[in-house]
């Protein structure tokens, strides 16, 4: 049975292996832990001790919030996890007038279904960074 959590006590007790596929410099176990934990809002999708998707946010805690991260593993992809883990983190940021979100153009359909709205939007991206080292 899949469980949904915003605890980031839970953090420490699951296995959080698999994840940031096709990048060139992922950030290790350890950067990934202080990514979640310095998170504005969380939620874990997972399983027994396994992690199976993540969402994360950063915020003023005011007005705006950024959600940079959405991951599901692989092999649970297409299951509804991904969705459940969006709308969750809407929930959470559902006091808040602004939540943006940035994604490659393939994955705009997806958000909108989800009752996002496609918008423009600027980025930089420091690939050397990448790992968070």
């Amino acid at each position: 049975m899949i469980n949904y959590s915003t605890d980031t006590q839970l953090i420490d007790s699951l296995d959080l292996n698999g994840f940031f596929i096709g990048w060139p410099n992922p950030p290790s176990i350890e950067i990934f832990k202080r990514i979640l934990i310095g998170s504005y809002k969380i939620v874990l999708a997972y399983e027994n001790d396994k992690l199976l998707g993540f969402i994360n946010s950063v915020s003023d805690g005011v007005l705006t919030a950024y959600i940079p991260l959405l991951e599901v593993l692989p092999e649970y992809q297409g299951k509804g996890i991904g969705k459940n883990l969006v709308l969750r983190m809407q929930d959470e940021l559902k006091h808040l007038y602004m939540i943006d979100l940035l994604c490659d153009e393939e994955l705009i359909p997806y958000y909108e279904k989800i009752g996002m709205i496609r918008t423009q939007g600027v980025y930089l991206r420091n690939y050397d960074r990448q790992s968070g080292q």
